[in-house]
């Protein structure tokens, strides 16, 4: 049925537009408001409804920002680059070719942890989450989730083993698994690989667009993702891609496909931001593009920096500072600067955004602000760090990833904790063709070759 609609979701997700327009300082008139509530209750395959949709979404994109709107975020990519402050001398990584082996093996590794953690609990609300790690004996968190419960415990939080992730036939519990299997949050990570592999460190939006056409099937896509793909189809070439009927063009999606470009940018955050805004342009807009130029620059800075509040003023530095993004990170950098608890930066996250609701749950930055929440008050620890990724909701997968990922560039492999890396036995299974089943050290042989000498 996803493949018979002109994109996915398109009536049932007008809510999700309407939300979106007006968080990028819309006024969404009443009219449109009543439009949009008419053709939700229309029917999936009502094709009348649908092409009125499309007019809808349009005309909603073409509304004007109101004048008071505080926030200053371009979305046209010289824009973009123009608007980095690119204030902090960052130094130039100077070890040892083994040494940088081992950190970014350490980000490919840690990457995989913290998607692992996640993955099966994707989804859930913090008190169902909270409710397991202490009924499993997993409070505080020292390791992964398992279904291997009382049967009390599984009826009561629902855990069940069939139906894992991209056609998996079990769930992603540890006791299912002995590698990393496929998800979303480290396809892109292989798939950049690939881009650079084939394209060089010059390549362009078109083709990241080619790579994804040619090398990563439609159903393994997800909301921003799955709609760009669909407009490509259609002859959208980047940017419009991300534009044409793209509700969820400031969710998530583009923050978990930044990493490589950190690994493959030791101590060059301005290079690793500038790869992730022509990999993030083709699927989102505004904020959905910074939050990926903005872990893109922390993980190549940590190559070299090891204080975390430097980090994330670094990560602030790659991209256009008065945008909402940099806003909501700064809060939760004054709040550690003042002394103020981890409860008071998570406070600070649900106060503006409800975990509960569909948008809030994967827009980017909520979580963003998550991963910067748990590398600030992780004090370095990888539990701990991982704990803030997956305790208060939202997307669980994609925050104890991307701060894995920025942990095992600091640490390298070697310093990781084995009861954490062990049960990957340095297996990764890809969505991307031809890949299949690859050692994940072998992934960080190829990312260190495409390493500028």
């Amino acid at each position: 049925m996803l493949l018979q609609q002109p994109w996915m979701n398109g009536l049932a997700d007008l809510h999700i537009e309407l939300r979106q327009a007006q968080e990028e300082g819309k006024e969404v008139p009443d009219s449109l408001l009543d439009q949009a509530e008419l053709l939700r209750k229309a029917a999936p395959n009502d094709r009348k409804a649908l092409h009125q949709a499309i007019s809808l979404y349009q005309e909603i994109q073409q509304l004007p920002t109101r004048p008071d709107f505080p926030y200053e975020e371009p979305w046209k990519p010289e824009e973009i680059l123009a608007a980095r402050p690119r204030q902090i001398s960052i130094p130039a990584w100077k070890g040892k070719e083994t040494e940088l082996y081992d950190r970014i093996y350490g980000g490919w590794l840690a990457r995989c942890c913290g998607c692992l953690l996640g993955q099966p609990i994707e989804g859930w609300h913090s008190q169902r989450i909270n409710g397991l790690l202490r009924e499993s004996g997993n409070d505080p968190l020292h390791t992964y989730f398992t279904s291997q419960l009382p049967q009390e415990v599984r009826e009561r939080y629902d855990v069940t083993d069939e139906g894992g992730a991209y056609g998996a036939e079990k769930k992603g519990w540890i006791n299912n698994v002995s590698y990393m299997p496929e998800d979303d949050d480290t396809n892109y990570t292989v798939l950049a690989l690939r881009l650079l592999e084939k394209c060089g460190r010059d390549f362009t939006s078109e083709d990241v667009a080619e790579c994804w056409l040619s090398s990563l099937p439609l159903l393994h896509t997800c909301t921003a993702e799955r709609i760009a793909y669909l407009n490509l189809c259609k002859l959208y070439l980047p940017p419009q891609s991300a534009l044409f009927c793209n509700p969820y063009r400031e969710w998530i999606g583009a923050q978990i496909r930044g990493d490589l470009f950190g690994y493959v940018n030791p101590g060059d955050p301005d290079t690793a931001s500038e790869m992730a805004l022509r990999d993030a342009c083709i699927s989102h807009t505004k904020n959905g593009i910074y939050g990926e130029m903005f872990i893109a620059a922390i993980i190549a800075a940590a190559f070299v920096i090891k204080d975390i509040p430097t980090l994330i003023q670094v990560g602030l530095d790659y991209i256009p500072p008065q945008c909402r993004l940099a806003e909501s990170i700064r809060l939760l950098l004054f709040l550690n600067e003042q002394g103020a608890g981890p409860e008071e930066a998570v406070k600070a996250i649900r106060e503006r955004w409800n975990e509960e609701n569909p948008h809030d749950w994967c827009h980017v930055i909520p979580n963003a602000m998550l991963v910067t929440t748990g590398l600030l008050y992780g004090n370095g620890e990888f539990a701990d760090s991982l704990a803030f990724g997956i305790r208060y909701g939202f997307d669980t997968d994609c925050n104890a990833a991307t701060i894995g990922s920025v942990l095992g560039v600091m640490k390298g492999a070697e310093n990781l904790p084995n009861q954490w890396v062990a049960p990957l036995h340095d297996r990764l299974l890809s969505g991307v063709d031809g890949m299949g089943s690859v050692a994940i050290s072998q992934l960080a042989q190829r990312t260190a070759s495409l390493i500028s000498p």
